[in-house]
């Protein structure tokens, strides 16, 4: 049995979806740096979650409680494949405040992207 092979890509059809999570006051010097290298648009949301830092204590009238998800906000941009290794280091230099809770960034393929304006498709969608 051979190998499958893998189907030729069309023009166009490279885009990536880079999806990061990062502390919160962050947001706008991230949004600045990823401007000035020609991102055109972003998606942003609040989120709550946890990773190495498993959440932390406070006191709250005179109570001690867990906070078990830490705030952070969720940054999504979908740009051509050709761009997502600076959009990455861009986003990982800004944000790196060098203390636990940093954040993560994760690189996905995106399958189609449509305009829903034009009917534009991938990267002439972006």
């Amino acid at each position: 049995m051979e190998p499958r092979e893998r189907p030729a890509l069309r023009k166009g059809n490279n885009v990536k979806l880079i999806i990061a999570a990062i502390k919160p006051f962050k947001l706008e010097e991230v949004r600045e740096a990823l401007t000035s290298i020609g991102v055109r648009g972003m998606m942003v949301t609040e989120i709550k979650g946890f990773g190495s830092q498993s959440g932390h204590t406070e006191i709250y009238r005179g109570a001690e409680y867990a906070v078990n998800f830490v705030p952070k906000v969720k940054i999504e941009i979908v740009v051509s494949a050709a761009m997502a290794d600076q959009v990455v280091e861009t986003i990982q230099s800004t944000a790196k405040t060098d203390k636990i809770g940093d954040g993560k960034i994760f690189v996905l393929d995106v399958a189609q992207a449509v305009r829903v304006r034009t009917g534009e498709t991938d990267d002439d969608a972006l």
